[in-house]
């Protein structure tokens, strides 16, 4: 029965991020998943709890890859550049969860509990704690994280717009790799000594 239950966990994660939590329903999950709505329902919870078990599932995924690499990083600015990367990194691994969230952001499943406060704040405030004594006065720990994260979903769910020579909109590798060492600048910028 887990896998089962994992399976439709797994159908339920790809159509709140296609349609968001609002406009699916369980019998669009249930035939997605090639079952009858009661054995969604049996398996999984209703849908606010399904929900709730697909956002804790992607949050759980995060947190595990931002706490790893806030224990194996290198302490000072290495430290915030070694978190971009694992942030980026698993971002460009999961867009479905990046999708979750931009639903979520634009008022998408009002309704259900404060997911933000369980699970994303806590990680947030590790993750301040961690970057203290970093910025120099006038620059604020938690802008900058914000402005990494806000820079990541927009590269990822829009794409970049160059102006100043052709290219594609496409996250492909050079311009991802690109946006990483804009990334890092951006980091090292904002927690350089002023002076």
């Amino acid at each position: 029965m887990d896998a089962e239950r994992d399976r439709l966990i797994g159908v339920a994660t790809r159509l709140f991020a296609e349609l968001g939590y609002d406009w699916t329903s369980m019998r669009m999950i249930a035939d997605a998943a090639g079952v009858d709505p009661e054995q969604v329902t049996q398996a999984v919870g209703d849908k606010p709890e399904l929900y709730q078990e697909v956002m804790a599932r992607a949050l759980r995924a995060e947190q595990e890859v931002v706490r790893s690499a806030l224990r194996s990083a290198t302490p000072g600015v290495q430290a915030a550049l070694d978190l971009v990367d694992a942030y980026l990194d698993f971002n460009l691994a999961h867009p479905e969860y990046l999708s979750l969230w931009l639903h979520r952001w634009t008022g998408d499943a009002a309704d259900t509990p404060d997911l933000e406060g369980l699970y994303s704040r806590p990680l947030a405030f590790e993750v301040a704690e961690a970057m203290q004594g970093l910025t120099p006065d006038g620059v604020s720990v938690d802008h900058l994280l914000w402005t990494v994260v806000w820079c990541v979903y927009g590269f990822l769910s829009g794409g970049v717009r160059y102006v100043s020579r052709q290219r594609g909109d496409e996250a492909d590798p050079e311009a991802v790799e690109e946006f990483r060492a804009y990334l890092h600048t951006l980091v090292r910028r904002m927690t350089a000594p002023v002076g």
